[in-house]
């Protein structure tokens, strides 16, 4: 049996139960896709089961307010996704007349779909012969073929993309896909793999040459970005000052607090006699409450966070801030920090 026939007997004897997999609808295989992009699939299956119930069609994700997006997108990060869904849903409106494509060539020439998300679509909905590279298929092919080269270069992925489309099953590119990534996530980890498990071991140049812990290479380490991010809650009656987020950073167009970013800690004193805060607010401002700083962790930014209860309004108003009632937070898309300081501070 051909090594690739094997792993196709694996997946369809282990593989997860995942709804997904029931389908070859192309709009309900993008859903997926995205959402479980760099998020697990335990985290993913309660947005994919809510996005579907939603917009159970590409024409009803298309007609959606992106406010109403990135709301019911709230804790799942990397908002840019659910933003660009929607673009993508609207382009699908517009050239294709609601019916998602389901070719290679037409899906990559869409918003937010990439090689993967377009070789997957492709392969899972009409089973076209397009291999898929996750970061779970380059482990499996750096380590079995024993490939060097690292994955994060210009290089290492015109080497990988050839090897996994050598390594395809054209027969069976829908199963073999879904057999390489479901290898790389239950046997093939990337720390501790379970190689005693795995249906391909006696042809794998890692387990062979016992190298698992040095395949994949990468070359780059992320650079991280400190941020120090100082939140002003302003509470009247039933009210609270809400600032509007913009493009170009973070939690675009998403709703937080009104907030002053400084470039290194500061003491709270420090904060006060900035321009900035001289200029929003009067020079002996009344705190209520300053709460410690925590930590939020994003991939390419860690961001130190400090909330300051304040005890009056600002005298200037900065044109995205606006006061809307409390009750009406439940409806807006609000970063994760955001959000669990004002449900544990409201209620």
């Amino acid at each position: 049996m051909h090594v690739t026939e094997e792993l196709i007997s694996w997946y369809n004897a282990n593989k997860r139960d995942l709804p997904w997999r029931h389908t070859t609808d192309a709009y309900t295989i993008w859903l997926s896709e995205i959402i479980l992009q760099q998020t697990r699939v335990e985290q993913g299956l309660p947005y994919f089961y809510r996005f579907l119930e939603k917009y159970p069609t590409v024409a009803d994700f298309a007609a959606a307010p992106e406010d109403d997006i990135l709301k019911l997108w709230q804790g799942l990060g990397y908002y840019s996704r659910g933003r660009n869904m929607l673009k993508t849903a609207i382009q699908v409106q517009q050239e294709y007349g609601g019916i998602f494509p389901t070719a290679y060539n037409q899906l990559i020439k869409l918003k937010g779909v990439g090689e993967y998300t377009a070789a997957a679509i492709a392969s899972f909905s009409v089973n076209e012969a397009r291999a898929v590279l996750d970061g779970n298929v380059f482990r499996v092919l750096a380590r079995y073929l024993g490939i060097s080269e690292a994955i994060d270069t210009t290089t290492g992925k015109k080497i990988f993309q050839r090897a996994a489309a050598d390594f395809l099953n054209t027969e069976n590119p829908a199963a073999h896909n879904q057999a390489m990534m479901e290898l790389g996530a239950l046997v093939c980890k990337p720390k501790n793999p379970a190689c005693g498990t795995c249906p391909i071991k006696l042809g794998c140049y890692a387990f062979l040459h016992n190298a698992t812990t040095a395949l994949p290479v990468k070359s780059k380490k992320v650079k991280i970005r400190e941020r120090y991010f100082n939140y002003f809650l302003i509470a009247e009656d039933d009210r609270i000052l809400i600032n509007k987020r913009g493009e170009g950073d973070i939690w675009a167009n998403m709703y937080d607090l009104p907030l002053i970013e400084t470039t290194h800690p500061t003491t709270v004193d420090e904060l006060l006699s900035m321009p900035q805060t001289l200029k929003t607010f009067s020079s002996n401002l009344i705190i209520s409450k300053i709460l410690p700083t925590t930590k939020h962790i994003l991939t390419h930014q860690h961001l130190s966070i400090r909330f300051i209860v304040l005890a009056e309004k600002p005298h200037v108003m900065d044109k995205n801030w606006v006061f809307i009632e409390v009750e009406n937070l439940k409806k807006m898309a609000l970063p994760k920090p955001i959000f669990i300081f004002l449900d544990n501070f409201l209620n």
